[in-house]
């Protein structure tokens, strides 16, 4: 008998596609276990230091969305007044929460960054290289296994933080 595999779990459905389709299912994996780590939490939760650094859950959505941003639109399909960021002061802002951001809001942001950037980088073939300020040049499959890996981290991160919030611990 045939088990039934959880559709939430896409590298798994993905095991035998092409290398994009593993790529991406990756990356979407790690994307909606952040999401999940936030659902259910108040704004005050989400945004609670809860480790000597600024991390906080509704940081690290922030950070993400940046990081979304940055990597994908900005480098790959820049628009007029974009602006790649690339200082310590870019990086320790993005992690801040400011006064009045919800945790709908900040979801929200994510949630069309990666859209955005599924959009872009879907329109690139993954030899497809670019300039990086810091780097020299990156391809598209460079920077899809670059986000999945910054991804998965402060997932990592989001998990630990969840878990010292309310006991809420897991991928799923």
């Amino acid at each position: 008998m045939e088990q039934t595999i959880d559709p939430s779990l896409g590298p798994v459905l993905a095991r035998t596609g092409d290398e994009r389709a593993v790529l991406s299912s990756f990356l979407d994996f790690h994307r909606g276990v952040l999401l999940r780590k936030l659902r259910g939490l108040s704004d005050a939760d989400a945004g609670r230091r809860l480790v000597p650094s600024a991390t906080t859950l509704a940081g690290l959505v922030k950070h993400l969305t940046l990081v979304e941003r940055n990597w994908f639109p900005t480098l790959l399909a820049p628009e007029p007044g974009d602006v790649y960021l690339t200082s310590e002061e870019d990086a320790v802002a993005s992690f801040t929460l400011g006064g009045q951001e919800t945790v709908a809001e900040l979801v929200a942001a994510y949630e069309q960054a990666c859209a955005r950037s599924r959009a872009v980088a879907a329109s690139f073939d993954l030899d497809h290289v670019v300039p990086h300020p810091q780097l020299g040049e990156v391809s598209v499959r460079w920077i899809l296994v670059h986000m999945i890996e910054e991804t998965a981290r402060h997932a990592g991160h989001a998990d630990i933080l969840r878990e010292l919030t309310d006991g809420e611990c897991g991928a799923i």
